[in-house]
């Protein structure tokens, strides 16, 4: 079977076809959803955030630009209204006083050390300064190119490949004291 592209799908909904938007918000909002929750370690906040970026999307289709990928651009909404929840609870993301429950979900296979390697990388994750997060979450888990994160994030390709690099950097290492940590 045939699946419509997002661009098709846009023009139906700009066509007057809300069933078309429908099917948009099924296709990306679970990658909208592990993203703003990854992003803002909080799933309700997470929720409103991506609920408050599908409607600012909808509103926003008539000056979508078909040139850039609806994702990327849909993530951009996402990410912008992450940045804001994030300021106005005040939210400064740190390691200590994580609890194992409030670990955000981290996409490791089961059999690749269990539930205490996701938890030890939710930890690390949740360490890293906020745009160092960012960075690291749009490469390594939403798999973007640098050109989309940069149309999602407003910054250079260069200024991100360096934030991936200190945030992969980073989780090295706090891994590696957690590990360190263990052994003694």
């Amino acid at each position: 079977m045939h699946e419509t592209s997002d661009d098709a799908l846009v023009r139906q909904v700009l066509d007057g076809d809300p069933r078309a938007f429908t099917r948009l918000v099924d296709r990306h909002a679970p990658a909208c959803l592990r993203l703003a929750t990854r992003m803002l370690q909080s799933r309700e906040d997470a929720e409103d955030a991506v609920q408050e970026a599908l409607l600012r999307a909808y509103r926003a289709l008539p000056a979508y630009d078909a040139r850039q990928q609806f994702r990327a651009w849909l993530f951009a909404i996402l990410v912008n209204r992450c940045r804001t929840t994030a300021l106005i609870r005040g939210r400064r993301l740190r390691l200590t006083g994580f609890g194992l429950d409030e670990a955000p979900e981290v996409g490791v296979a089961p059999d690749v050390g269990g539930a205490e390697l996701r938890d030890d990388l939710a930890r690390a994750l949740a360490a890293l300064e906020p745009g160092q997060r960012e960075a690291f979450l749009l490469k390594h888990v939403e798999q973007l190119s640098y050109d989309e994160m940069a149309a999602v994030t407003g910054l250079g390709v260069s200024a991100l490949k360096m934030r991936v690099k200190r945030a992969c950097e980073r989780l090295q290492d706090l891994l590696a004291e957690v590990s360190d940590a263990r052994a003694r």
